[in-house]
């Protein structure tokens, strides 16, 4: 009864705020949305003629180290596509490639009112969606609540019983009196890694984000849910547990349908798409008709964990040495949100301490030398200052780090970010271009999300230019004219995604399809 309580104080703490939003129409999405190369400069408003000959050997230097040329590109690719297919196969590889038992795509007619679950690591989400009789058209209401920290630590019980009260504290805000609520359908997006044998369970692997309960890890998290849910009378049924990169997919491909990826490139980073069951090795034993879709949430920051391929600069080694699973997510470190200021730290730190140059000399650094205190935003407003002194940058510097830097300190600094920022995403390139080329997609669109794709400046063309590098298509004739493929903005993955699985699931289980599901009885 206490663990109850609890939960339930900590639910009238968090204080919702709702948001009403209707989605624009295809064609019009398509236009707002649609990005064209423009070249981008990768030096900066000035030159480097008035940087002294010592830090300009550094900043070549960071260039030799940072640079990936199209060879390089080309060759990652390759690889890529290898062990693309590994993690298919029977004997599995580095990156997981799971099959999430999501096996079709919207068609854009889907009806009805369905919910949302989202659960990142500051605030649990919850939407109703209802997916309209226009063609691909939807309403979503929805309300955030924070997710308190002590519950990121403390007993499972805990932590589903808040989420089963936020739950009840929507369906009264939103219907009133819900004992005469028939049973909702909720998609439940779980962005932890979790092994899914069944679209409706979920064993967790290992807790992110913060999260470190006890008792979680390697059990279905679905009976915790669901018990939750009937301990509080909740009146909801759990449709299916999703991951947002796999929701990315479906959403984008609900509102536009040359959409084949789906990509998460934010804080972590993911890819999903939809593969063919005749070509999933480790699913043979199923007997599953050849032609038989299945969305496979590939899982590829642990692309290339063997070091064979990517070229690692000695920041990236001490980086995985250093983190709570060395050896682990080798891509991830490379080009994801949470480490690219972490790179940008260890660099400076090295120039400071350990090169003849001594950047910041006689200043104290004490602010820099703490892990992790710069994330991806602060390498964004550096490259993102408009000005040829980079006096923002230098006012970032002095607030956030009390450290004073030169102009040519300041230009370096500046063309670090640019190195930096430049590898992640020609890097995260050689992910699209080889899942573009393991299904033969000679033109599709790509739905990309992440604080990374939508707010890291020149992020999306860096990546455009370096697909056109690796697929070798020809110069434009007009500027304006479409890249064959081409990365868009994604559609809300964990809520609107969440609910067109639920909604397709649904649908498939009436039509007869069972496969994957482990509890039929539930979807009576």
């Amino acid at each position: 009864m206490r663990n109850h309580t609890r939960a339930r104080h900590l639910s009238q703490r968090a204080a919702p705020f709702t948001t009403t939003t209707k989605a624009t129409s295809q064609a019009e999405r398509a236009r707002r949305l649609r990005f064209t190369f423009q070249p981008v400069l990768t030096c900066l408003a000035g030159s480097f003629a008035d940087v002294p000959q010592d830090l300009l050997k550094e900043i070549q230097a960071l260039e030799r180290l940072f640079t990936i040329d199209t060879a390089k590109l080309k060759q990652i690719t390759d690889r890529f596509q290898a062990e693309l297919d590994k993690g298919l196969s029977v004997e599995g590889g580095s990156i997981p490639m799971n099959p999430t038992w999501v096996m079709s795509f919207p068609t854009g007619y889907e009806t009805g009112t369905y919910l949302a679950l989202d659960m990142g690591g500051t605030n649990l989400r919850v939407c109703q969606i209802t997916l309209t009789e226009q063609k691909s058209e939807f309403d979503i209401i929805q309300s955030k609540y924070r997710m308190p920290e002590e519950l990121k630590t403390g007993e499972a019980d805990e932590l589903w019983e808040y989420i089963a009260d936020c739950l009840m504290q929507f369906l009264e805000t939103h219907h009133g009196d819900t004992s005469k609520l028939e049973k909702l359908p909720l998609g439940f997006t779980f962005s932890y890694p979790a092994t899914q044998n069944y679209v409706d369970a979920g064993i967790l692997q290992r807790w992110t984000k913060g999260f470190d309960i006890a008792g979680v890890e390697g059990h279905n998290v679905v009976p915790m849910f669901e018990a939750a849910l009937a301990a509080r009378g909740v009146p909801i049924k759990l449709a299916a547990l999703i991951n947002d990169t796999t929701g990315t997919l479906i959403a984008s491909a609900y509102t536009d349908t040359k959409m084949k990826i789906g990509c998460i490139f934010g804080t972590g980073c993911n890819a999903a798409y939809m593969e063919d069951c005749g070509s999933i090795p480790k699913l043979a034993h199923l007997n599953l008709p050849p032609d038989t879709p299945m969305a496979i949430n590939c899982e590829w920051g642990a692309f290339d964990n063997e070091h064979q391929v990517l070229l690692r600069t000695p920041y990236d080694i001490t980086i995985d040495k250093d983190s709570p699973r060395p050896g682990q997510q080798a891509f991830e470190k490379m080009i994801a949100g949470l480490y690219l200021g972490e790179i940008f730290r260890l660099v400076m730190v090295d120039l400071h301490d350990n090169h003849e140059t001594h950047i910041f000399a006689n200043q104290d650094i004490s602010k820099l030398r703490k892990a992790y205190s710069l994330d991806s935003s602060f390498l964004s407003a550096i490259e993102e200052d408009p000005y040829e002194n980079l006096s923002e940058t230098f006012e970032l510097f002095q607030n956030k780090l009390d450290i004073t830097p030169s102009l040519p300190e300041l230009e370096l600094i500046r063309r670090t970010a640019e190195l930096i920022g430049t590898r992640a995403a020609r890097l995260s390139a050689c992910g699209v271009a080889a899942i573009s080329r393991k299904k033969g997609y000679n033109t599709c669109h790509v739905g990309a999300d992440g604080s990374v794709f939508n707010k890291y400046p020149n992020f999306k063309a860096r990546g455009a230019l370096a697909l056109r590098e690796i697929l070798d298509w020809p110069e434009k004739n007009d500027p304006k004219e479409d890249d064959p493929i081409e990365i868009l903005a994604a559609e809300d993955g964990s809520g609107v995604g969440a609910a067109l699985i639920a909604a397709l699931t649904l649908q498939r289980v009436k039509d007869g399809n069972m496969h994957g599901i482990l509890h039929p009885e539930n979807y009576q």
